[in-house]
């Protein structure tokens, strides 16, 4: 099992300073948050990559992933394209990120890219509905 799903984290977000609902702590993961369901962790994309477009402007695959994983740490361009085939979603498409057919889209496909195997779209699905609830 890759260390995203065994830490409920599908997104492989980094310990930081940011708390977010369902998050375990302290991580017994020096590097990776964990969070008590897979729910949750998909919650946690979905408020980060929203924080994205509403602190930072970054609305579309292209900037969003460019944050989110950058050329120091990974391929980012091949991320990209990867999630905007995945997704059906244009890489320079503006992305509102309370669209649940968008999100839901491509958070699976950047859980896939994370984890190598396909997101559990029921988990996904959860996630995306405790993150509109608030």
């Amino acid at each position: 099992m890759s260390r995203g799903l065994d830490n409920c984290n599908p997104g492989n977000i980094r310990i930081s300073p940011t708390h977010f609902r369902g998050e375990v702590q302290p991580s017994r993961d020096k590097s990776f948050k964990q969070f008590i369901s897979m729910a949750y962790g998909y919650r946690a994309m979905f408020k980060l990559l929203d924080t994205y477009a509403k602190r930072y402007n970054l609305n579309t695959i292209r900037t969003m992933i460019a944050r989110y994983a950058p050329s120091s740490e990974n391929f980012t361009e091949g991320y990209i394209r990867f999630v905007a085939a995945a997704s059906g979603i244009d890489a320079d498409r503006h992305i509102d990120t309370r669209s649940e057919r968008d999100m839901v889209a491509i958070v699976a496909a950047m859980s896939k890219i994370e984890n190598g195997e396909s997101a559990n779209l029921a988990d996904v699905n959860e996630g995306w509905r405790l993150f509109v609830e608030g």
